[in-house]
């Protein structure tokens, strides 16, 4: 574990949401509280939680349920959460909603109050604060939020995740103001004195099996054709299997990819429709070309990873991040996780495993987004 100058994180198992908070209280409290993130599970009794919550912790508090808890170990059923001193930051949340019913031009409004006040400068400034996006995880907006929010921000950097409710997709729920609720999202600005820098990570590269999306319903996340054929038939083909082939594991192992300029994201297929359509868990157009991906390895591109930030960032006060539910599959099906877990512990990490990731201007699957701070600051 390294130290803690501006922040104390907090894991939590107690099914009894009294307990859990009483512990969040004790493990939590700063001096100068300046704000909380926090990541749950939603069997919790939601309404409870949320109503002790608001009671104990009169700082900015934002959260979510997830499809996992991420802090020293991988857990379920558990509360990880991060408190963050005000001597070197400052958290303003702002409540998107309903998402059902907005527009790009009204989400990006939301954030107008957050820019003027600002705590530590006098405008927004991608080297002084990055933002922070929860979103509801089926709400199928994550898209149009993430591109239209990092817009209005001119240039903040955006991390974010899409909450998760274990494995059922029936709900998930966003924690604004000692409620949970869905078709929400909450954008969180933090100011920080801290030195910090964002990441995405993906274990997989683009393969030379190309193809084009002739027919999609983008609003839905459904191809019906790729390359002019029935999509499910055309991406079995493409890398060499029988459409009766087709499974969850399948299509972990070989997801799509989109280029954007110079990078590549992962595009995830969630599922093989009755009408042998394909679901997408991203939004995916008519005429996009996009690439089969092929895994280079999930523990060796962490590891890399955390050597690269320890070698930018030698003293680590923490790092936040969004790890998508599919990546954290592919760990315990190989029986990775002690390994993932000892990687992530030397970068002091907690996060949650999400629905879905947001980078910037872009959402994505199968990706870890994240943001490390030092914990010296800036001079």
């Amino acid at each position: 574990m390294l130290n803690n100058n501006y922040t104390r994180r907090a894991e939590v198992f107690s099914k009894n949401e009294e307990t859990a908070v009483a512990e969040l209280v004790e493990k939590l409290t700063l001096n100068n509280m300046g704000g909380l993130i926090f990541f749950c599970s939603a069997d919790y009794n939601l309404n409870k939680l949320a109503s002790l919550i608001k009671d104990n912790f009169t700082c900015p508090v934002v959260g979510c349920t997830t499809a996992g808890e991420i802090g020293s170990t991988y857990s379920n059923n558990s509360i990880v959460a991060v408190s963050f001193s005000s001597e070197v930051f400052s958290l303003h949340t702002a409540l998107i909603e309903p998402l059902d019913n907005m527009e790009f031009e009204s989400i990006g409004k939301s954030v107008e109050g957050i820019s003027k006040n600002l705590s530590f400068n006098d405008n927004l400034d991608p080297n002084k604060m990055f933002a922070f996006l929860l979103i509801d995880g089926l709400s199928i907006m994550e898209e149009t939020v993430t591109a239209a929010l990092y817009s209005a921000l001119n240039g903040v950097p955006i991390i974010g995740g899409s909450a998760g409710d274990s494995l059922k997709f029936k709900e998930t729920k966003i924690y604004n103001d000692g409620k949970f609720i869905s078709n929400s999202a909450t954008i969180t600005l933090i100011e920080t004195k801290l030195p910090f820098e964002t990441f995405k990570l993906q274990h997989f590269v683009p393969s030379d099996n190309e193809m084009v999306i002739t027919e999609a319903d983008s609003s839905k996340r459904i191809v019906f054709e790729i390359n002019g054929g029935p999509a499910a038939e055309e991406y079995a083909e493409t890398i060499g299997l029988n459409i009766d082939q087709l499974s969850s594991q399948i299509f972990a192992m070989y997801p799509v990819m989109l280029q954007i300029g110079e990078d590549w994201y992962v595009r995830s297929i969630e599922k093989v429709n009755e009408d042998g359509s394909l679901t997408f868990f991203c939004a995916i157009d008519n005429g996009l070309p996009l690439t089969v991906a092929r895994g280079v390895g999930i523990v060796e591109t962490l590891k890399g990873k955390v050597e690269e930030i320890q070698k930018d960032f030698p003293q680590i006060e923490l790092t936040l991040g969004c790890d998508c539910i599919l990546r954290r599959l592919e760990i315990l099906e190989k029986n990775k996780s002690k390994e993932v877990e000892q990687e992530l512990n030397k970068i002091n990490f907690i996060g949650f495993s999400t629905f879905g990731e947001q980078f910037n201007s872009i959402h994505v699957n199968q990706t870890l987004t994240g943001v490390v701070l030092g914990n010296q600051p800036k001079v």
